[in-house]
C-alpha cells in the first residue's frame, strides 16, 4: 500500500533572533537534554520577529504565515483591557474556541469526529530444525500403496454391503460420491499446498500450520491426531469382529447376547492394541515390512470380489436364505428351511418348529405368526444377471430391533407380537437413517493423508504426494462406486441388510460373493484391518511429535522426545492410551462417527488453507501443482462442513468446540511462531482494506476512542524512567483504541542504532509486563525536541493515527541543570494543539497505581472549567472499567461565576450526564470576584524575577546558581525591612515570606473596581516592585491560586483529580511563566491528570 510522507524543512532552533536571550543565539544554543517525557526538546523554530520587535503570531521564524489555529489565540491585543473578571483569567486563551461549562450546558449539540481501531502485534521468531535423515521412497511405494491400504479398510469389508442394503443403491451411491468428492477436492488442495515448498516430517499438520498459522495448525493438527488415533481403535475393533464373528466364534470369552459381545471386544481389543504398540515400539521398519504383506491381502481380496461378481453371471454360489412369511430367519449349517417333513409316513418336526413352538410335538402351542405364514427358501446370491438390482435401488430404514423383511414376499400379519421369538429372526441392532450411514461410511475414505504423513521419508514429496494421493483416491473411488452397483446387482436385499451374515450360516456377507472361497475375503480383511491399525499407530505418534517439537502447545512438549533414533516413545504411549478409550467403547458403529468429525475438520482446514492462499495471491504462493482453483477449495471446504453436520450435528459442535479451545489456548500460551502463514497474510490484507476504509470519510463521534501516543523518557541505560505511565495507559484501554509507545534518543541514527534496539526491547518487555498491547516506536534525532515533534507528526499509519498524547509532568523543571529543559514540555503542548490532538499530562506519575493495586474506595474528581470536547467526561468512565479504579466514585465539579445561576447549572449538568449515561455526583462551586491577594503578587514577582534571570543571563552553571541566590537574598532582605510584621510566613523556594494585615484584606475584599484601583495603588506604594508587574500575569496567577484553593478544599483526598489544562501563551517569551501557573494550579494534589482536548467532540448523548 503506497504511503506518502511530506517532509517540511524548518530552520534550526535559535536561528531567529527573537527574545530568547543570548543563550538561544545561533551557534551558542546548549544541547537540550531529555529530562522528562515532556522534557524532550521539540524542534519547533522560534517565532519570527517583526521590524518593531513584536513577534507575529502564527509565524515560526521561516517567513511562512501559518493557518490560524482555533486553539492558540492570534489576537495580540492586551487581554486585560477587554476581559472582565479575574477568576478565569488563566483560561482566557481558550475562550474564543472553547466555551465555559455554564454556557455549554445551555445548548447541547450533536457531535463529530475521530477514528477507531485496534491492531494486535505479534513478534517474529525464527526456529531452526535439524533434519532427521530417513530412507527415501518414491511415489508408488511411499504414497500410492499406503493410501490404498488405509482407504480400503474395515468399512469396505464389514459395513459396505449393509449400507447398500439399508440405503439402497441410489442413496449409497450418493453417500459414497459425496465422501469421495470431498476427499478428492481435499487432495487437490493438499497437492497445491504440498508443492508450494518443501514439506518436511509432519505431513498434513505441517501443511496446515504453515498455511493457516500456529493457532489453526495446532488445533487442526491435534484434531487430526485424535482422528488418526481413533481410527486405530476402529481398525482394531474391526479385527476383533472378524475374529470372533467369522474366524473363530468359539474363541469368545463371554457367552450371551449383545453385552457379552461388547465385553469380548474390549478384552481382545486391549490385547491386540498392546501387541500392535509393541510392534511399533520395536521399529517402524517391521511395520513397513508387514505393511506390504497386509497390502497384498487387500489387493487379493479386491480381485476376489470382482472375480466372484463375474462368476455369478453364469454360476451363482449357493447360499440359501430361509424366510418365514417375509421375515428373514437366522440359519445355521444344520438348519433345514422347513417346519416339518415326512419320514416313514410320519410327520417329523424340525429345529425351526421347536424354536417357535417350544416343543417338537405337533400339538404344541406355537407362535401365531409361525402358524399363519409359510417358510420359503431363496437364493442369497442370485447373481449379476438376476435383475435383483431393481429391488435394491431404494432405501429400507428401520428402528432398532426391526426384523429384516423381504419387501415383495407375501406375509400374513398378526395383531400381537411377542419379543420372545425375536432371537430367531435377523434384526437390526441399531436404528438406521441416512445421516447415520454417512457418519459410519466416511472413515472408509480417510486414508488420503497416509502419503503426506510420510513426507519426511519421501524422495521428492512435492512430486510424490499429489500424484500418489490423487491416483489412490481415483482408484479407491472407482472400487467403492463399482462395488455399490455390483453388490446391489448380485446380492439379495435381505442378505445385504444382514449386518453379520446370520441368514447365510454366519458367513461374512461380502465373502459369500467372493471367488474362489469366502475365506479369501475373511483372511484378507483380517490382515487388512491389522495393517491399517499398525499404520495408524505408526503415524499418530509422529504427528503428535511434530506438534510437540514446534512448541506451540506447551504441555505437549514432553511428547517431542523419544528414543535416540528419533522414534516417538512417549507419543506412542499417549496414543495407545487414547486408542484404548475407543476400544472400551467397543462398537465399530459408535467409534466411526467420532473419527469422521476429526478427519472432516482437518480436511475442511486444508481446503481453507488453499483457498486463502490462492485468494490472497501472496508472492510466496507458487505451487508446482497447477490443477487447482480457489472455487474447488471452497467447494471442498463447504462439502466437508456439510458432511460434518450430516453425520452428527452434536458431534460436529463438540469437535468445533474442542478445536476452538485448543486454538484459544495456543493463542494465549504458545503462539509465538511466525511461519508466514495465510492467516497472517489475510490479516495484512484486512488491515490494508480497513485502513483504506478508515480514510474514506470522517469518523463519527460514537466511534471516537483514545488512540494514545505515550511519550516515555529513558535513562542512560535505555530503561524507562516512569513505568507507571504504561500502567496508566493499560488502565485506559477500555476504550479499545490504538496505543503507540514512543521515545526519542538524541544523536545520529548510525551511531545510536544499537541503543535504539535495546531501548525498543526494554519498552516491549515493559509493555508485556504491563499487558499494554500496542506498537513501539523509537526515534533517533539530533535533538530530543525534534524527535518528539517527528513522533507527534508521523506516528501511526493512515487513519490509524493517534489522537491523544500522554506524557508525564516534568517534576524537576525548576531545578534542572539545563534552564531550557522546560521548553520541551511547552513546545510539546503547542505541537499537540496545532495537530488538533488531545493532551494528557500526568503529574506525580510515580504515585499512580500499578495494575496490581486496587482502590477499595475513594473518588475520581473532575474539575470541568471549560468544555473542550468531553474528554474530562470520557476518561473517568474508561478508568472505572478497569479493576484498579472500579470501586471509585466519580464526582464532577464545575465553576459558577457571579452572574451564573448555580442551581440551574447543577440541574442542567445532571441532565447532561443522564443523557450521556454516566453516573456521577455533581457539584457547582461558586467563585466570586475578590481582591487579588498579596500572596498572588508575591508569587508573580518571584516568577517574573526567575524568568528575567533565565532569559537575560548566559552564565555557567555555578554563576547561575550564585545569581539566583543573590536575588533571593535581596528580596528576603527587602521584605524584612519594608513591611509591617504582623504575620510572617517561612520562606521556601515556592512560597515567599511576606507581611500583610488580616484587617486590610477584609476591608479590601468587597470594594468596587474604582476602590480596587485605589487599593492597588496603596499596595504598590507598600511594595514598589509590585507596580512593575505584568497585570496579565497577576490575573493568571490569581486564577491559579484561587482555583487551587478551591480544588484542595474539595479534592485534596481524591484518588485522582482531572483538571482542564490551560493553553500556553501566544507569545513564547512567557513560557516559563506558564509552567509556574500550572505548578501553582496543581500544588498540594497527590495525583493529577491535566487534560487538554483536541477540539473535537469525543462523547455524545445520541445512540
Amino acid at each position: 500500500m503506497p504511503t506518502n510522507f511530506t517532509v517540511v524543512p524548518v530552520e534550526a532552533p535559535g536561528g531567529g533572533g527573537g527574545e530568547e536571550g543570548p543563550g538561544a543565539q545561533a551557534g551558542q544554543q546548549p544541547e537540550h537534554a531529555a529530562e522528562e517525557p515532556g522534557g524532550g526538546t521539540l524542534g519547533r523554530p522560534q517565532e519570527a520577529p517583526l521590524e518593531n520587535g513584536r513577534v507575529e503570531p502564527g509565524s515560526r521564524g521561516d517567513g511562512i504565515p501559518r493557518e490560524s489555529s482555533p486553539f492558540i489565540n492570534n489576537d495580540s491585543m492586551e487581554r486585560g483591557n477587554i476581559y472582565e473578571g479575574k477568576n478565569m483569567a488563566l483560561f482566557e486563551e481558550e475562550m474564543d474556541s472553547n466555551p465555559m461549562v455554564s454556557s455549554l450546558l445551555n445548548k447541547l449539540a450533536n457531535y463529530t469526529n475521530v477514528t477507531q481501531g485496534v491492531v494486535e502485534h505479534e513478534e517474529d521468531e525464527d526456529s531452526k530444525r535439524k533434519e532427521i535423515k530417513a530412507p527415501r521412497m518414491g511415489t508408488f511405494i511411499g504414497v500410492y500403496l499406503p493410501c490404498l491400504q488405509n482407504i480400503l479398510g474395515v468399512i469396505l469389508f464389514l459395513r459396505l454391503t449393509w449400507i447398500v442394503g439399508t440405503a439402497g443403491v441410489l442413496e449409497s451411491f450418493i453417500i459414497v460420491f459425496m465422501c469421495c468428492s470431498g476427499t478428492l477436492l481435499t487432495a487437490i488442495s493438499m497437492s497445491a499446498i504440498a508443492t508450494n515448498g518443501v514439506v518436511p516430517a509432519g505431513g498434513s499438520y505441517y501443511m496446515i500450520s504453515r498455511s493457516l498459522g500456529p493457532e489453526f495448525g495446532g488445533a487442526v493438527g491435534i484434531c487430526f491426531y485424535l482422528g488418526t488415533t481413533f481410527a486405530g481403535a476402529m481398525y482394531i475393533l474391526g479385527t476383533i469382529e472378524i475374529l470372533l464373528k467369522y474366524i473363530s466364534p468359539n474363541a469368545a470369552i463371554f457367552e450371551g447376547g449383545e453385552e457379552a459381545m461388547l465385553n469380548n471386544m474390549r478384552v481382545y481389543g486391549t490385547c491386540i492394541l498392546a501387541l500392535m504398540a509393541l510392534v511399533v515400539f520395536v521399529g517402524v521398519k517391521y511395520v513397513n515390512k508387514l505393511a506390504l504383506v497386509f497390502l497384498a491381502c487387500v489387493i487379493l481380496s479386491i480381485f476376489a470380489i470382482y472375480a466372484g461378481v463375474i462368476k455369478t453371471a453364469f454360476e451363482p454360489p449357493v447360499f440359501p436364505v430361509c424366510l418365514l412369511g417375509n421375515r428373514t430367519l437366522v440359519r445355521g449349517t444344520e438348519f433345514p428351511c422347513v417346519k416339518y417333513y415326512e419320514e416313514n409316513n410320519m410327520t417329523v418336526t424340525t429345529k425351526l418348529w421347536e424354536n417357535f413352538c417350544g416343543s417338537p410335538l405337533l400339538n404344541a402351542s406355537c407362535d401365531e405368526y409361525f402358524i399363519l405364514n409359510n417358510v420359503t427358501e431363496i437364493q442369497g446370491i442370485p447373481g449379476v444377471a438376476s435383475g435383483v438390482l431393481l429391488d435394491n435401488l431404494w432405501s429400507v430404514y428401520g428402528d432398532k430391533f426391526a426384523i429384516v423383511e423381504k419387501q415383495d414376499q407375501p406375509s400374513v400379519p398378526v395383531l400381537e407380537e411377542t419379543d420372545a421369538k425375536i432371537k430367531f429372526y435377523v434384526y437390526s441392532d441399531i436404528m438406521t437413517y441416512f445421516t447415520m450411514l454417512v457418519g459410519i461410511y466416511f472413515p472408509s475414505v480417510t486414508g488420503i493423508m497416509a502419503g503426506s504423513n510420510r513426507s519426511g521419508d519421501l524422495r521428492d514429496a512435492q512430486k510424490a504426494i499429489p500424484t500418489g494421493t490423487i491416483m489412490a483416491i481415483l482408484t479407491t473411488s472407482f472400487i467403492y462406486l463399482s462395488c455399490i452397483v455390483l453388490f446391489g446387482a448380485c446380492i439379495e436385499g435381505v442378505v445385504l441388510r444382514d449386518k453379520f451374515g446370520q441368514a447365510v450360516n454366519g458367513n461374512l456377507v461380502i465373502g459369500t460373493l467372493a471367488w474362489p472361497s469366502p475365506w479369501v475375503i475373511v483372511i484378507g480383511s483380517f490382515f487388512s484391518t491389522c495393517g491399517a491399525g499398525l499404520q495408524s499407530l505408526t503415524g499418530a505418534p509422529r504427528l503428535l511429535q511434530a506438534i510437540a517439537r514446534d512448541g506451540i502447545v506447551p504441555f505437549l512438549q514432553v511428547f517431542g522426545h523419544g528414543k535416540a533414533n528419533g522414534e516417538p516413545t512417549w507419543a506412542l504411549l499417549l496414543t495407545a492410551l487414547i486408542c484404548e478409550i475407543g476400544i472400551l467403547i467397543a462398537s465399530l458403529d459408535s467409534v466411526a462417527p467420532i473419527l469422521s468429525m476429526f478427519f472432516l475438520m482437518c480436511y475442511l482446514f486444508v481446503n481453507l488453507a488453499c483457498a486463502v492462499q490462492t485468494l490472497l495471491r501472496t508472492p510466496n504462493w507458487r505451487p508446482r501443482f497447477k490443477y487447482y482453483h480457489w472455487t474447488l477449495s471452497f467447494l471442498g471446504m463447504s462439502l466437508c462442513l456439510a458432511l460434518m453436520f450430516i453425520c452428527s450435528w452434536y458431534y460436529a459442535l463438540v469437535a468445533m468446540l474442542i478445536a476452538g479451545c485448543i486454538y484459544k489456548y495456543i493463542e494465549y500460551r504458545g503462539a509465538e511462531k511466525e511461519w508466514g502463514d495465510g492467516i497472517r497474510g489475510l490479516s495484512l490484507n484486512a488491515a490494508r482494506y480497513a485502513l483504506l476504509r478508515v480514510e474514506q470519510g470522517p469518523p463519527h463521534t460514537k466511534n471516537w476512542r483514545p488512540q494514545v501516543l505515550v511519550l516515555l523518557n529513558l535513562d542512560s541505560e535505555q530503561v524507562v524512567k516512569h513505568p507507571r505511565l504504561l500502567s496508566f495507559t493499560s488502565q485506559l484501554k477500555a476504550g479499545k483504541g490504538l496505543t503507540i509507545v514512543g521515545s526519542v534518543l538524541p544523536g545520529i541514527y548510525l551511531d545510536k542504532f544499537t541503543e535504539a534496539q535495546r531501548a525498543e526491547e526494554n519498552i516491549r518487555s515493559l509493555m508485556g509486563a504491563e499487558r499494554t498491547k500496542g506498537f513501539c516506536q523509537i526515534v533517533v534525532s539530533s535533538t530530543v525536541r525534534d524527535g518528539i515533534s517527528h513522533l507527534i507528526q508521523s506516528a501511526g499509519l493512515g487513519g490509524m493515527k493517534h489522537n491523544t498524547v500522554l506524557m508525564a509532568w516534568p517534576q524537576s523543571w525548576k531545578h534542572t541543570d539545563n534552564p531550557f529543559s522546560w521548553k520541551n514540555f511547552v513546545d510539546t503542548v503547542r505541537e499537540t494543539t496545532a495537530a488538533q490532538q488531545a493532551l494528557l499530562v500526568a503529574k506525580n506519575i510515580d504515585s499512580f497505581p500499578t495494575n496490581q493495586e486496587r482502590f477499595s474506595e475513594g473518588n475520581i474528581d473532575v474539575w470541568w472549567i471549560v468544555h473542550d470536547g468531553g474528554m474530562l467526561m470520557l476518561l473517568p468512565f474508561l478508568l472505572r472499567q478497569h479493576k484498579v479504579w472500579r470501586k471509585c466514585k466519580m464526582r464532577i465539579f464545575t465553576v459558577a461565576q457571579m452572574d451564573d445561576n448555580s442551581i440551574q447549572m447543577k440541574k442542567d449538568l445532571q441532565m447532561f450526564l443522564y443523557h450521556l449515561r454516566i453516573n456521577a455526583e455533581v457539584e457547582v462551586v461558586e467563585m466570586f470576584e475578590n481582591d487579588i491577594s498579596a500572596f498572588t503578587y508575591e508569587k508573580t514577582l518571584v516568577m517574573e524575577q526567575r524568568s528575567q534571570m533565565l532569559k537575560q543571563m548566559q552564565l555557567s552553571k555555578n554563576e547561575r546558581e550564585r545569581e539566583a541566590q543573590l536575588i533571593h537574598d535581596r528580596n528576603t532582605a527587602s521584605r524584612s525591612t519594608g513591611m509591617v510584621k504582623s504575620h510572617t510566613a517561612v520562606a521556601t523556594p515556592d512560597k515567599i515570606q511576606m507581611t500583610w494585615t488580616k484587617e486590610k484584606l477584609i476591608s479590601e475584599k468587597h470594594k468596587n473596581k474604582e476602590a480596587c484601583l485605589s487599593s492597588y495603588k496603596d499596595i504598590f506604594s507598600m511594595k514598589p516592585e509590585w507596580g512593575n508587574l505584568n497585570q496579565s500575569n497577576v490575573r493568571r496567577m490569581h486564577t491559579a491560586v484561587k482555583l487551587n484553593g478551591v480544588v484542595l478544599n474539595k479534592s485534596q483526598h481524591a484518588q485522582l483529580v482531572l483538571l482542564n489544562m490551560p493553553g500556553p501563551p501566544k507569545n513564547r517569551h512567557g513560557d516559563e511563566n506558564y509552567m509556574e501557573f500550572l505548578e501553582v494550579l496543581t500544588e498540594g494534589l497527590n495525583r493529577v491528570l491535566l487534560v487538554r482536548g483536541g477540539g473535537r467532540e469525543v462523547i455524545t448523548i445520541y445512540s
